[in-house]
């Protein structure tokens, strides 16, 4: 058996395409597995380094809404479309499974020309073009939320890494305070503005750490590669105020923090509701408002917090966030509601999605 895999572009479409590549791994190690991508895309770096094959056709960026450009697409499209074709049909594919974004919509199609079936997984609560596009052709279709607009679609969750999947942060707490030289004490503030970074959570962190670190609060801040590294030394007496250009071990991270402050891609979200971890989110005030949509169902189960990007300031972060790390019985509370959230189990649903794709196409054959 052999699946092409369409998630490239960005992290949070390529994540989730490893996250089934490995699970289809555990399931049958002799499957064979192709991840389509572009030049442009993380998918150069993040596909071979978790040792499978990825092939490149032509990028074709496509519009977030409907705009008279769309017009266009199709044209563009064609030779993109036609270098998919040419993959799935060298590989013998006996699925494509897209995760939206502009190397999605190449996939769908083509593989619908190829007469392929076709899984689509939209991680999003606002599903873009392309995976709306995909879902028209497809009985297979898995969402994130249970809010999810896609007609006739599946919730499962979000497929996640192992290491993120089956973390027991209480159990793994001590080796990851170790790891980041945090007090195995004192509750703990974890903060990341994404793969990038945030200006504005790194600016009211930095502003209001000090007034943290003298309620007892400790912080782990991921400040994003491009950023500067605040010039904080350790006051003897104070809680850690540990700052690093990015995070490698997020499961460490999790483990090690009582809440989190962070922006609300559905990547993140889904982390954190599976390994239970409370968060405040920050939705990202651009896009087509997708990542508030995506925070909304952990927040309403009482998992979250939410504050809109012009809304964080330093007061905020004293009234809101302060309050709950500093109550054991509150932290334990949104903890429970943020876990009952979760799911994670979302690789193997997937994985079982596609194999009743599979079987659905063989037996539709057999009886042509």
């Amino acid at each position: 058996m052999h699946v092409v895999l369409a998630g490239g572009g960005t992290a949070g479409h390529i994540e989730p395409a490893m996250a089934l590549a490995d699970a289809l791994r555990r399931h049958d190690p002799s499957i064979g597995i192709t991840a389509l991508g572009t030049e442009r895309g993380l998918e150069t770096r993040l596909v071979p380094e978790r040792g499978y094959e990825l092939a490149l056709i032509p990028a074709v960026p496509l519009p977030r809404k409907p705009t008279p450009e769309l017009i266009t697409v199709p044209g563009r499209l064609r030779g993109t479309v036609r270098a998919a074709q040419e993959v799935i049909e060298r590989v013998k594919a006996d699925a494509v499974v897209g995760f939206g974004g502009y190397v999605a919509m190449p996939a769908y199609l083509a593989a619908k020309r190829a007469g392929v079936p076709i899984v689509v997984h939209e991680a999003n609560a606002r599903p873009g073009l392309a995976n709306k596009i995909g879902a028209r052709y497809s009985d297979f279709v898995a969402v994130s939320t249970p809010d999810s607009k896609l007609r006739d679609s599946r919730y499962i969750g979000i497929p996640l890494r192992r290491t993120i999947a089956t973390l027991d942060r209480g159990t793994v707490r001590p080796e990851a305070r170790h790891y980041f030289g945090l007090d195995q004490r004192l509750p703990t503030l974890l903060v990341s503005g994404g793969s990038q970074g945030a200006r504005r959570l790194n600016e009211t962190v930095q502003a209001i750490a000090p007034r943290l670190q003298q309620y007892g609060v400790q912080i782990l801040h991921a400040v994003g590669p491009k950023n500067e590294l605040p010039t904080i030394d350790d006051i003897p007496g104070m809680p850690p105020y540990r700052a690093l250009p990015y995070l490698d071990r997020m499961d460490l991270a999790y483990a090690a923090a009582d809440m989190m402050l962070c922006r609300a891609g559905a990547m993140t979200v889904a982390e954190l509701a599976a390994v239970g971890l409370p968060a405040a989110f920050v939705p990202l005030p651009i896009g087509n408002g997708e990542q508030r949509l995506n925070a909304q169902p952990m927040v309403k189960a009482g998992g979250g917090l939410l504050v809109d990007d012009a809304e964080l300031t330093p007061d905020w972060v004293l009234k809101n966030v302060l309050p709950v790390l500093t109550d054991p019985a509150k932290l334990w509370e949104m903890s429970r509601s943020a876990a009952e959230f979760g799911r994670r189990d979302a690789d193997d649903l997937l994985v079982q999605m596609v194999y009743e794709a599979i079987e659905a196409a063989r037996g539709g054959r057999r009886r042509g």
